[in-house]
């Protein structure tokens, strides 16, 4: 009797640290969904509308779904709050979960974070919260930015939380501590790195292995770091602020890409013609050397994806322009930049590129092809107001999008 109840305690404990988390640019936060069975071109029209839904308020967050309810962020007032909704069009609720960025461009910027029925997300001014996925209401709260000493960029917190077992990850990147590890379930501390005299980035960190080992890979607004998420302690880290090329604030850049990683690869960039760089970390993470220097892809914040060798996405031209453009990963070759409309978002799922423009609004679906920006179909959002900084995401067939105060679902199964 005690080996079966030691087996089955081993398969649930199993099951909880290996849940299924619903997050920003999907399962790896790289962009890249695992969807099978999509349209592989769209009606003239663009795909079918499913459910078109206006009172989330204003946001750039992206909105995520289980499959079951659709979740996203909004400003309202001086408040975030966080809006569950049916697939029906019924708000089941919507509930303040913290203070709002009120300076230079208020707006919700934190995607939440989706775990059986736990949501985690960070208000405008760094407050971690975990809500009850089903009620909304609140299980624990930390104003971790107030704790931890955080000193704001321009534009306050854009963080989404990263799981990582039975931890939740907050990056302030303040003088108490750079990342922070706290139990998902009741908010303790369960380890802290050690802090910095920098800023707070507007990066989401992720998670990848090295030599078969998960490391976190984040940032402040001018260093690279990869931590051990057993017990926080940076293995390494890569100054990529220089202030002599950087002359607009002293202590940081304005970085909001989270890396792009292949095998002990790292691509960094931020945009507004600074160099991106493409760098290699040794066999035992506890260096990291640059490969090469691009200064074609400078991506802003709108994600890049690395698909069959090739990294795609758009530059930065100015803050309303940038062209589409394809790198080879291993050598930095630019193997095209074409103009389409202007700069924007990109994710990726079943073989074809997802494009939203920022300044237009216009989606296309985009052959990954490095001989050319190949648009197969194409289709404009017209709901919503503002710019369109909200990351695509798709699950079961259904491509969600965000502008402002107005949620879209399409259906995109073939």
């Amino acid at each position: 009797m005690k080996i079966i109840s030691l087996s089955l305690f081993s398969c649930l404990l199993y099951l909880t640290v290996n849940a299924q988390i619903y997050q920003f640019r999907g399962p790896d936060r790289d962009g890249k969904f695992p969807e099978k069975g999509l349209l592989q071109e769209w009606p003239e029209a663009g795909p079918q509308l499913l459910l078109e839904y206006e009172g989330i308020g204003d946001g750039w967050s992206s909105v995520i779904s289980n499959g079951k309810y659709i979740y996203v962020s909004g400003k309202k007032d001086s408040m975030d709050y966080l809006t569950c909704i049916d697939f029906k069009g019924n708000k089941r609720w919507q509930v303040a979960y913290g203070k709002a960025w009120e300076a230079s461009f208020p707006n919700t910027r934190s995607t939440p974070t989706l775990e059986d029925d736990r949501i985690y997300i960070v208000s405008g001014i760094g407050e971690l919260v975990c809500l009850n996925a089903e009620t909304g209401e609140i299980n624990w709260k930390i104003n971790v930015d107030k704790a931890y000493k955080a000193d704001w960029h321009t534009w306050g917190v854009a963080e989404s939380p990263l799981i990582v077992d039975d931890k939740v990850i907050c990056s302030p990147a303040g003088a108490g501590a750079t990342f922070v590890a706290f139990d998902k379930m009741t908010g303790e501390e369960v380890w802290k790195s050690p802090g910095t005299d920098g800023q707070r980035s507007y990066v989401s960190p992720v998670l990848h292995q090295f030599n078969g080992k998960p490391y976190i890979l984040g940032a402040s607004a001018s260093d690279l770091y990869i931590v051990d998420p057993e017990d926080g302690a940076i293995r390494t880290s890569y100054r990529y602020f220089d202030p002599v090329k950087w002359k607009w604030q002293p202590k940081g850049m304005i970085w909001a890409n989270s890396p792009v990683v292949k095998g002990n690869r790292i691509f960094i960039c931020i945009g507004y013609n600074y160099p991106a760089n493409m760098l290699e970390v040794n066999d035992d993470v506890s260096v990291i050397s640059e490969v090469y220097t691009d200064s074609v892809l400078d991506n802003h914040h709108h994600g890049l994806i690395e698909h069959d060798g090739y990294l795609y996405g758009s530059n930065w031209i100015h803050n309303n322009a940038g062209n589409w453009v394809c790198l080879n990963w291993d050598t930095g070759e630019a193997m095209y930049e074409e103009k389409w409309n202007s700069k924007g978002e990109m994710v990726f799922a079943d073989g074809l590129l997802y494009v939203y423009v920022e300044k237009t609004g216009d989606v296309g679906l985009v052959k990954p092809d490095p001989s050319g920006f190949k648009v197969i179909s194409s289709f404009k959002v017209e709901k919503g107001r503002g710019q369109h900084w909200s990351h695509p995401y798709i699950y079961d067939g259904k491509l969600f999008l965000r502008h402002g105060d107005a949620l879209l679902v399409y259906n995109i199964k073939a």
